[in-house]
């Protein structure tokens, strides 16, 4: 696999893991209500930062982002962990990293254009 490639299906995995957290984070809003919910998170960084300790080369378009539920935030008196604030905050740090990984990923199709129609 060529270095652009692997860095493209990096690029798309970190896509791909913060589509999911908005999926979590709006699943925590909607539940905001829900006797027992629990928070859902994606885990992400961490899978990246195994891969990136691992001695094998790693195919970073295999790497999935996964749910999972912190249970770090207070239970309310309905048994239910959702705190609206730290959903909005982490719809807002989301989102901006959503659109870091758009723009990264339009520049370096720019630049495999640039180098295509290069003369």
């Amino acid at each position: 696999m060529s270095k652009i490639n692997s860095i493209v299906d990096l690029i798309e995995a970190g896509i791909r893991s913060e589509n999911l957290r908005q999926k979590t984070i709006a699943d925590n809003f909607a539940n905001l209500e829900t006797p027992g919910y629990r928070r859902v998170d994606v885990e992400f960084k961490e899978l990246l930062d195994a891969c990136s300790d691992s001695p094998e080369k790693v195919d970073f378009s295999e790497v999935e982002p996964e749910t999972y539920e912190p249970r770090q935030t207070p239970i309310g008196a309905n048994g239910n962990d959702i705190n609206m604030e730290l959903e909005v905050g982490q719809m807002i740090k989301n989102s901006l990293r959503h659109k870091a990984y758009i723009r990264l990923l339009s520049k370096k199709y720019s630049q495999i254009e640039l180098a295509i129609n290069a003369p």
